[in-house]
């Protein structure tokens, strides 16, 4: 059996090169996604970005799993690994012509990822009758499954094609929720999963910055193919700020309080499925609406935007806030009355925009409000780590 990570280096490990390489396609792939959804501003089109995404996360996050349970140093994972990087650029590439003449080498590729590297899981590095491959079998009975729908769906006309490959990311989807239970095999539990609490944490929190890296990337090439006027530059701006903030909301306290509500937990594995699995699919999902609203408005600073336009600068702002409200109700039990008041303030921003104001007004305004929430958070987290370090010293005397 190939060496298990955590009985070699303990539960604190960080991510490894060969993983950050491998993260690369990814980049590629939200791109692409980006793109996909800026070609097509319709429901159908958001519909098709939000099945390309949520097929692209499960692939990471499925392989993220995988790396942080074996020792990434060993050949044949390491193999497997550049195997699993060849599939995701096949997969990347045919985004664009998923719903086209791609569909079939979009889901052959996909199919590749998640059932190769769920198979290898299972008969290549777990011996017979250990937990470990009953656990990856039943995992790989589900991705089977919903393997015939990829397929199907790839070979179907578009209206089918739709409807099929959704029924095989609910399948999938729904695969943790029912701890992959198969009829006539052994039923799994949370505690089967012993997972290595700080590398999973940072594994999501470096796909975080992926999606932002891929906003910086968008709005930067947008930049580049116009004259960089007073509009352009101020709309520019914006999006550097706004994106700037996106990552202080994240990264000054959601990452750390997630990582130690993680570590902490008596249910690892059920903090990691909700927070981490579910919860930052949403996050991505902000990201990459806020990224493609940054290129609207830089694209036409001085222009009204139409209620298709308007609808997506405001909704990745929005979808963004909200995620990390559910994040903090799923750790704490209570919503962020910060965000809360945010969102209300983002959407009174859609109401300007709905009145005729320019697209960098919006901007302006947006990258305002998430400011604003940003050092609300700083002094509220500050207040917070005041009161534990007056009662650490009271409780010491």
């Amino acid at each position: 059996m190939i060496g298990r990570r955590k009985e070699q280096s303990g539960n604190a490990y960080g991510a490894s090169f060969l993983e950050l390489f491998f993260d690369l396609v990814f980049v590629f792939a939200v791109t692409q996604i980006s793109h996909l959804l800026l070609d097509d501003l319709s429901w159908i089109g958001a519909v098709k970005s939000a099945i390309m995404l949520l097929g692209v996360w499960w692939a990471w996050n499925h392989t993220t799993w995988l790396t942080n349970e074996l020792d990434v140093d060993a050949v044949p994972v390491r193999l497997t690994m550049f195997a699993l990087m060849l599939a995701g650029l096949l997969m990347a590439i045919a985004i664009p012509e998923a719903f086209g003449e791609r569909a079939l080498l979009f889901a052959l590729a996909y199919v590749a990822i998640q059932v190769g590297r769920t198979a290898f899981l299972a008969f290549v590095a777990s011996d017979r009758g250990t937990p470990a491959r009953n656990r990856a079998v039943s995992v790989l009975t589900w991705f089977c499954v919903s393997a015939v729908f990829w397929i199907a769906g790839a070979l179907a006309d578009d209206g089918l094609q739709i409807a099929l490959w959704a029924l095989a990311l609910l399948i999938e989807y729904a695969g943790p929720l029912f701890t992959f239970r198969v009829p006539g095999r052994p039923a799994l539990a949370p505690e089967d999963w012993d997972l290595g609490t700080e590398h999973f944490a940072e594994r999501f929190a470096l796909f975080v910055i992926i999606a932002l890296g891929e906003s910086i990337i968008l709005t930067g090439t947008t930049a580049a193919d116009l004259d960089l006027d007073g509009a352009v530059f101020a709309s520019l701006l914006f999006a550097f700020v706004g994106t700037a903030a996106l990552w202080w909301l994240y990264f000054s306290e959601i990452a750390g309080r997630a990582s130690r509500g993680l570590a902490e937990s008596e249910d690892s594995t059920l903090v990691a499925r909700d927070v981490f699995t579910y919860g930052h699919a949403l996050i991505i999902a902000g990201i990459i609406l806020f990224a493609v609203g940054d290129e609207i408005v830089i694209a036409h600073p001085r222009e009204a935007l139409d209620g298709a336009e308007l609808l997506t600068v405001i909704a990745g702002p929005v979808f963004y806030v909200l995620a990390q409200s559910l994040l903090a109700w799923r750790m704490t039990g209570r919503f962020s009355s910060r965000r809360t008041i945010a969102v209300v303030g983002l959407l009174a921003v859609g109401l300007v925009g709905l009145a005729g104001a320019q697209a960098m007004v919006i901007g302006g305004l947006l990258a305002t409000v998430l400011v604003a929430l940003a050092i609300a958070d700083h002094r509220g987290f500050a207040r917070q780590n005041a009161k534990r370090a007056d009662a650490k010293r009271a409780a010491a005397t």
